[in-house]
């Protein structure tokens, strides 16, 4: 017995009968050889981890665009706090943590430069939609090394799934889901008071009497009611994170909030770079043509390369267009 199947004889052994196990999975597109040592949730989490998308997230807008700030969220950031969230409640429940892992990484893959601003614009103009749970499918599906990276059923369902609108179909999925509601909304908070868009005491008492008063105290206590009530809150916590939500959209998230002050242009940025390549496909760089000379569908080759560029790529690829150079005598 290899060390891969020690492992899943343990998952049979330590896990709930709620949970997903590794040698249970549905399989993936292609099917490939099992590893040795890794089990099929543990090879996804790895590929991952070193893709070319995950790592683009450390350059990729939560809420803040461009800050100037070290400790501001990114979108990597934020992922690695989904994951820790996840992997807390997952233990707990004694679900699988490998495929809890996997699906946090790879959640927000699919996110364009500039945040929801810049899925908003790509929705609006692309001719199929776009939606950045769907494009993250697209991504580890097509996109990354030219021919994806070929995920279980799983993890992809989780990745897929992690939208309020949607109901993943394993327990994990549903455990990520929760968890990036939990990190977002509570960092978020923290960036917005770091960035005086607004005062901790600001917070509805409503919320801050059933939650907590801390990012550590209120994230806390959603955690651990979570565990308690198996993956659902009892209904007094239920309203104070909804409340909580209703708070944050109200004074952060709306457009226009001091913390959406630069959004408009940077809706401006993704717009006129996706007219730009549309009309000039060949400005595009050699991976993107190869792309679109297979596929033959500008549109979406267009689509996919903006939402793939980090935001500082996107403000360099718009002034490299767009903005005259300044001009030297030699």
């Amino acid at each position: 017995m290899n060390i891969r199947q020690q492992t899943e004889q343990l998952e049979h052994m330590t896990l709930s009968s709620e949970a997903s196990f590794a040698d249970e999975t549905k399989g993936r597109h292609i099917p490939t050889a099992l590893c040795d040592i890794r089990t099929e949730y543990q090879k996804d989490r790895d590929k991952i981890l070193h893709s070319k998308s995950f790592r683009r997230l450390k350059h990729k807008t939560q809420v803040f665009i461009i800050p100037e700030g070290d400790h501001y969220r990114t979108r990597l950031t934020h992922t690695l706090e989904v994951a820790q969230i996840a992997r807390t409640i997952g233990r707990a429940l004694r679900l699988n943590e490998d495929l809890i892992e996997a699906i946090a990484l790879g959640h927000d893959l699919g996110h364009t430069p500039f945040g929801h601003a810049g899925e908003r614009v790509l929705n609006d103009i692309c001719p199929y939609g776009f939606e950045h749970n769907k494009h993250s499918i697209r991504i580890v599906d097509v996109l990354e090394n030219g021919t994806g990276l070929n995920l279980t059923y799983e993890v992809r369902d989780g990745i897929l799934n992690h939208r309020s609108s949607s109901k993943p179909s394993t327990a994990e999925g549903m455990v990520v889901r929760y968890a990036d509601k939990i990190a977002y909304i509570n960092h978020d908070i923290d960036d917005a008071i770091r960035g005086g868009i607004i005062k901790g005491s600001d917070i509805p008492k409503e919320c801050s009497d059933v939650l907590g008063n801390s990012h550590s105290e209120r994230i806390n206590t959603m955690v651990k009611n979570l565990i308690a009530a198996n993956l659902t809150y009892t209904s007094d916590v239920d309203a104070a994170a909804k409340k909580l939500r209703e708070f944050m959209f109200e004074r952060v998230y709306y457009v226009g909030s001091n913390a959406k002050t630069e959004e408009h242009k940077a809706e401006q940025i993704v717009a006129q770079l996706y007219e730009f390549f549309i009309k000039n496909p060949d400005k595009m760089p050699e991976n993107e043509k190869k792309l679109l000379a297979k596929s033959g569908d500008l549109e979406q080759t267009v689509c996919d390369y903006i939402a793939g560029m980090s935001d500082g790529y996107a403000i360099r690829t718009y002034s490299d267009f767009f903005l005259p150079y300044s001009w030297k005598i030699k």
